[in-house]
């Protein structure tokens, strides 16, 4: 019995709070790497939340569920109803009229006392509960019997108290079990984290050290097919990086010199010289995993009414179990047929499955979430994100990628590829952000650029180079102007265009004529369009907030089809967009960056910060994603109303099912020969505790994309 009491006493501190089930188990499974500071740090974690190893639970009900069973068989056999209902005798020997009794007070001791010693907490905190409820059925199955065995008070019901006791076993076997599948996500990122990690010395030699050893600024080697030990930056080498587990991205993601790697992820096909920029606690790993154990623990309204609701279930079971007693009693008297409608009663009005029913849906989605990229800082940011009218996004870093790049290109005569080469070869040395984007869009057609030569800076207009014994200019008007030249009417045009739309236009020439104007902007995330499309399918509506121009903002939300947007706001005002939106009764959500974006964030009804994969700390939004993808917003709002959904079905069900069986616990239906004894109302409350678990369960299959 020693195993079942220590566990009862961690598993009741959480109970004691209505909570029992809203407080799934997230801690790693970290036994295998001891000396890991990162799971030293969660395992504190998770002892400073209270939280125990559900698996202990499972493997404790499990194993006394099946050892029940078995000793239940000669209790069921040496029945005398048993044997005269189905029409078979056992052998009779010295004592075989105590067989069932015998077996039923082990099934009594090994299987029914761990429930007993979880309720002790309840009645110590005065806060009764499903233990309690429990222990009662059970404890007057149990004395009752025993009195009529003794004392001749008519026939026991041993079979119905060991059966009882083998279906709360296996209904909290059941639990456990899905419980540990929820946070099983947990476990596998915590799983994600290597033993050890190989150290680059001053020397150049490389010794192997636990990963709990590193410290900031250490060069560490990252071999193919090896995990990634922290945090940090790509010193040297080249690779193919799978972010898998934790941004949800199922492309590789290729790394150079210079890139950012978070923890845990999987190097594949080449090596890396890693310099270490976090350790332990400050990884995005460690903060990942915190942020879903923070957001399984936190209560949503939904959880909230379930708890109370199982208040009032403790003392409806007591009343209609009080009014039972008095009411049969008055008619019959009090006999085994009046106790067993008392105890019926009690068995039926647990509430098992309305203990379950939120909580596995919050412990699902969370870890769902966090599959996906999604951060859940705040579980009422969640839900509340189902009610959303108004989406607002900020645009630079988030609809757009927050750099420029090359938009649009006019030629006078030329390819378009051509004098695109021409022109990232030209700027081929210069760090401007212009000329980066140039280059950028180079890379990207896998042009071959062409070999150019004596190249000049013309201070303030551009950049002077040769090739092929021709002059070749790049500058913008301010270069037109120096060399008096006049674009014709199509480049005009173009150029005029671009401008209105708040574009930077550069100009290619050669040997005094305009070969090309290139129109550089804030480049849209190819994402973006298809998350406009489907939010508007979702009735939410997309405004856009910028502080670039009215006709930058003005391209741009033509460009994705969004037609509310604020230009020329500056940062400290973003909230009183907010505020503006939400006066005229809207709920609104904001999408920002997490920095300049905070007011705003806070303000809305849900915040969510944008591209944080590396920094999950983000205090102002109550929910985060990993990567800097907008359609990864459609997936919030869609597990959002899914697991809503999933709550209030398994509410119904779980409150539904008992007003339903207590009146025919009670024996209403006694009249008309209708009566449900206690092993049938355990097995049916454990019926209800399985369908919601499974229907829990059936939220992992929702398609966010």
């Amino acid at each position: 019995m020693n195993d079942a009491h220590e566990i009862h006493k961690d598993y009741h501190h959480e109970e004691m709070k209505h909570d029992s089930h809203a407080q799934p188990d997230v801690k790693p499974s970290h036994s295998a790497h001891p000396e890991h500071e990162m799971h030293d740090s969660a395992s504190a974690q998770n002892e400073h939340a209270s939280h125990t190893d559900h698996s202990g639970h499972e493997d404790m009900f499990r194993t006394r569920f099946w050892i029940s069973l078995l000793l239940s068989i000669p209790v069921l056999l040496y029945t005398p109803m048993l044997q005269m209902l189905f029409g078979f005798r056992m052998p009779e020997f010295v004592g075989s009229q105590w067989m069932a009794a015998l077996f039923a007070v082990i099934v009594f001791v090994y299987g029914g006392v761990p429930f007993l010693q979880m309720a002790v907490p309840e009645i110590r905190n005065r806060q009764p509960g499903m233990m309690l409820l429990i222990s009662l059925a059970i404890s007057v199955s149990f004395v009752y019997s025993l009195a009529a065995l003794f004392f001749n008070l008519g026939e026991g019901f041993f079979w119905e108290l060991v059966t009882l006791i083998d279906i709360m076993l296996l209904g909290h076997w059941i639990e456990m079990r899905s419980v540990r599948q929820a946070s099983g996500a947990l476990n596998a990122l915590a799983k994600l984290m290597p033993d050890t990690a190989e150290h680059i010395m001053p020397d150049g030699s490389v010794h192997t050290m636990p990963v709990s050893s590193l410290k900031l600024n250490d060069l560490v080697l990252v071999r193919p097919g090896a995990s990634i030990p922290a945090d940090g930056v790509v010193a040297d080498g080249e690779s193919d990086v799978n972010e898998a587990m934790i941004t949800g991205e199922s492309l590789p993601v290729k790394k150079v010199a210079g890139a950012k790697v978070i923890a845990g992820s999987i190097n594949q096909d080449g090596s890396l010289r890693v310099r270490v920029s976090a350790i332990g606690e400050q990884t995005a790993l460690a903060g990942i995993m915190r942020l879903v154990r923070d957001a399984q623990q936190s209560k949503s309204n939904t959880q909230i009414l379930a708890d109370k609701a199982a208040g009032w279930l403790f003392y409806l079971a007591i009343g209609v179990a009080a009014l039972t007693a008095i009411l049969w009693t008055f008619a019959l008297g009090f006999d085994l047929f009046t106790l067993e409608r008392v105890v019926t009663v009690l068995v039926i009005a647990c509430p098992h499955a309305l203990g379950l029913a939120v909580p596995l849906v919050v412990a699902i989605s969370t870890t769902s979430a966090a599959q996906n990229g999604i951060l859940v800082r705040n579980r009422l940011a969640l839900e509340a994100a189902r009610e959303i009218d108004v989406v607002i996004f900020d645009k630079t870093g988030t609809l757009t990628k927050g750099e420029q790049g090359v938009v649009a290109i006019k030629t006078n005569g030329v390819d378009e590829n051509h004098a695109l080469a021409l022109t990232a070869a030209v700027e081929a040395d210069s760090e401007h952000i212009i000329a980066r984007a140039i280059r950028d869009a180079a890379k990207e057609k896998n042009l071959h650029l062409p070999v150019v030569s004596d190249f000049e800076a013309i201070k303030g207009r551009g950049i002077r180079a040769k090739h092929n014994g021709k002059d070749l200019w790049v500058g913008g008007p301010r270069l037109l102007e120096m060399l008096n030249l006049q674009p014709d009417s199509a480049i005009s045009e173009f150029a005029s265009s671009a401008g209105g739309k708040g574009q930077t236009v550069v100009y290619l020439i050669v040997d005094g004529k305009i070969f090309a104007a290139l129109a550089l902007a804030d480049v849209i995330r190819p994402e973006s369009y298809l998350a406009i499309r489907k939010l508007n399918e979702m009735n939410v509506q997309v405004a856009m907030l910028t502080g670039d121009s009215k006709d930058v903002a003005k391209s741009v939300a033509d460009e994705l089809g969004i037609k509310l947007y604020f230009a020329e706001v500056l940062p400290e005002h973003k909230d009183e967009k907010v505020i503006e939106l939400q006066k005229q009764g809207k709920k609104v959500a904001m999408v920002g960056d997490g920095v300049n974006d905070a007011p705003a964030l806070t303000r809305a009804d849900v915040g969510i910060a944008i591209g944080s994969g590396t920094d999950v700390a983000v205090e102002s939004a109550g929910i985060i994603l990993v990567k800097s993808n907008p359609l990864d917003v459609v997936k919030i709002f869609k597990l959002s109303r899914a697991s809503y959904s999933k709550m209030i079905q398994n509410l119904i069900w779980a409150s539904g099912y008992n007003i339903v069986a207590l009146p025919l616990a009670a024996g209403i239906l006694a009249p008309i020969g209708i009566l449900l004894s206690p092993a049938v109302g355990a097995l049916l409350m454990s019926v209800s505790t399985i369908v919601v678990a499974i229907n829990a369960q059936l939220l992992r299959r929702v398609d966010l994309s």
